[in-house]
Parts: structure tokens; C-alpha cells; sequence
């Protein structure tokens, strides 16, 4: 099992923060995901003709991350938090990427729902994981660059292991060490809100879903919830 925590200054800093931890243990990654697949088609048809379209820079959702962003010392027209930047290209492409069935479950709920996503592979994650401010001591080798190491300014938020930097700015970048991939048996997947008192029933509902798409591909899954009010818990099934 793996603790996450919320350290005090980024509880005191966002008071409304409530991040929902889904774990699943016996993932089976190299199976069809059909229930995904037609998820992934669906926004994609929608987006098409016209029925929907994902959350901008202009609606609160991302609104409330720009600003967060910008009070850590992050440009986010540079640095763009992880649903901005996936719904950008999403609208830009008019199609999502197929990464693989679990990174394209939460990026389908993601751009959906207008709500950052990421996931960890836990075996790959060393002790406790802890969302705080980086003191500029910490490495970071981005996913996709194994040769790459990063040292996160002092102040920026990060998801942070025992030996390093699992995500920059809080949710722009997950890290190549924990990236999960089809041979990824045990995850937790993150869904975020600043804005429990906004949007809490709508992570509620995102996290429904994607546990819902994670069930037939799982032996066991369980889900958490992350805030000032409980800024710690243990995952696991």
C-alpha cells in the first residue's frame, strides 16, 4: 500500500482542493478495452458535429489552474495544466491519443469532465507520495526523455516520491519512472478539483466513471478521497 499526502502549505494555500485517488490492483493491460474505445469515438463524434466541446482556457475549470499555476511562479500559456493542454489538442486534432487502454480511460474522463488526470504505476513508486512545494533539490526525468533530468524550481507543487519528482507543477508532467504502460498491474489514478464547493459532485461523477472502466480490467479497485480535511490516506484494495 502507498500513502498520499497533502502537505499543510498546500492545503493552507488551496483550501477547497479535493483530489480523488483510484486504485486498481491486477490490471490487465494488453486486453481490448471496448468500453474505452467507444468513449475515446464518442467525444470524438461529438466533437465532430458539434455537440460538445472541451472545457478552455475561458471556462472556470481551467480558469481556476491558470491561476494556480500563475501563484507558484508557472506561466500556464507556457506550461499548461494536463486537461488544458489535452483539450487544446483535442480540439486543434480532433482527435485524442492511444496511448494505451488505462492512460486513454482517465484522458477520455479528463477531457470529459474538464478535470486534470494522471496515474502512477505504484510499482515503480518508493514509499509515500506527497503533494507539496519543491525546494529545488529535486530531480525530475520527464516521461518520454529517460536521459532528461529536471530540478523543479523552489515553490512549484509537485507530486513527489522518496526518490523524486513523480509530477511537475502540480499536474502538467508526469515522470517517465512511474508512467504506466500495458504491463502496469497496480495504479492509482488522480482525478482533481480546486474547487470542492464548485465542482466536487463533477469529480464524484468523473471518478464513477472511470472506476467504472477500470472494473472489467481489474481484479480489485478501490477509490480514496484527498483534502485539507483528510490530507492523508492509504491506498489500496
Amino acid at each position: 500500500m502507498t500513502a498520499f499526502r497533502l502537505a499543510p502549505a498546500v492545503a493552507e494555500a488551496f483550501p477547497d482542493t479535493l483530489i480523488a485517488l483510484v486504485t486498481a490492483t491486477g490490471l490487465r493491460g494488453h486486453e481490448p478495452w471496448p468500453h474505452t474505445t467507444t468513449g475515446l469515438e464518442e467525444l470524438e463524434r461529438q466533437l465532430a458535429d458539434g455537440t460538445w466541446h472541451p472545457a478552455d482556457e475561458a471556462d472556470p475549470r481551467i480558469e481556476a489552474w491558470h491561476a494556480a499555476y500563475r501563484s507558484f511562479g508557472t506561466n500556464p500559456r507556457r506550461v499548461r495544466p494536463s486537461v488544458d493542454a489535452l483539450g487544446r489538442r483535442l480540439a486543434k486534432r480532433r482527435t485524442l491519443p492511444r496511448i494505451n487502454p488505462a492512460v486513454d480511460s482517465y484522458n477520455a474522463v479528463s477531457v470529459r469532465h474538464g478535470l486534470p488526470a494522471g496515474a502512477f504505476d505504484l510499482d515503480h513508486v518508493t514509499g509515500d507520495v506527497v503533494i507539496r512545494h519543491a525546494d529545488g533539490t529535486e530531480s525530475f526525468t520527464p516521461l518520454g526523455e529517460p536521459g532528461t533530468v529536471e530540478h523543479p524550481k523552489p515553490g512549484e507543487i509537485i507530486y513527489a516520491d522518496a526518490t523524486g519528482v513523480l509530477t511537475r507543477h502540480w499536474n502538467h508532467r508526469d515522470a517517465h519512472r512511474t508512467r504506466v504502460t500495458e504491463d502496469s498491474t497496480r495504479v492509482t489514478f488522480v482525478l482533481e478539483t480546486l474547487h470542492a464547493a464548485r465542482d466536487g459532485d463533477l469529480l464524484k461523477v468523473a471518478t464513477e466513471e472511470l472506476q467504472g472502466l477500470l472494473v472489467p480490467h481489474a481484479g480489485q479497485t478501490a477509490v480514496h478521497y484527498l483534502s485539507p480535511a483528510q490530507p492523508q490516506v492509504t491506498t489500496g484494495t
